[in-house]
């Protein structure tokens, strides 16, 4: 069978088009110049904007907070960067509830780097992301994406699938939020946050 160069032509226009249009769906949750679109909890100060990042830093009391967006989502495929600060680092994003967090840092439970693991209050830690050791840079900016499609996510840590679980007791619908755990002398920095709905 001949397939004409014209033919062959369109089919690259169209595939790169559904590329773009794949592309044009990621959209910034977080401005890089204030909190806009989110629900900022006390205290205040653990929460700071400066040139595109937003500093995650722990206060005097360390009580630890969450940072929600005022936007509830379904279906998406979330992405940021992130730089790990001072002190001991135990962060993460939930997704749709406190009841599935993808952690970045240390486990305070199991005292050891479980970046990349879905984190379940009930189960704690039913599955372990692989490959991290190799992939996290400790002292430089690292990608981390996930995509959630019904009550499965799956996250990948600078560009490599590290991990993927089915939530039984997922929340069907929710906001994203930006972890500070209590308890913790901690920093982290995140930038580019974006979100494309699925």
């Amino acid at each position: 069978m001949k397939i004409s160069h014209t033919l062959i032509f369109l089919l690259l226009v169209l595939g790169f088009g559904q590329l773009n249009a794949q592309k044009s769906k990621m959209k910034k949750i977080f401005n890089g110049k204030n909190l806009d679109g989110w629900v900022v909890p006390a205290p205040e100060s653990c929460w700071t904007v400066s040139k595109g990042v937003l500093l995650v830093k722990s206060e005097p009391t360390k009580k630890g907070a969450i940072l929600w967006t005022e936007k509830s989502y379904q279906n998406f495929v979330l992405q940021a960067e992130f730089l790990m600060g001072e002190g001991t680092v135990d962060s993460g994003f939930f997704l749709r509830s406190e009841n599935d967090q993808i952690q970045i840092g240390i486990s305070g439970s199991l005292k050891r780097d479980m970046t990349g693991s879905p984190y379940i209050p009930k189960l704690r830690y039913p599955v372990e992301a692989t490959g991290v050791k190799e992939l996290l840079k400790p002292k430089e900016w690292n990608s981390l994406q996930i995509k959630v499609i019904g009550n499965t996510y799956t996250a990948y840590l600078n560009g490599k699938q590290v991990m993927t679980y089915t939530s039984e007791g997922m929340a069907a619908s929710g906001p994203i939020g930006i972890q500070l755990h209590p308890g913790n002398e901690m920093s982290i920095s995140y930038r580019k946050i974006m979100l494309a709905e699925l």
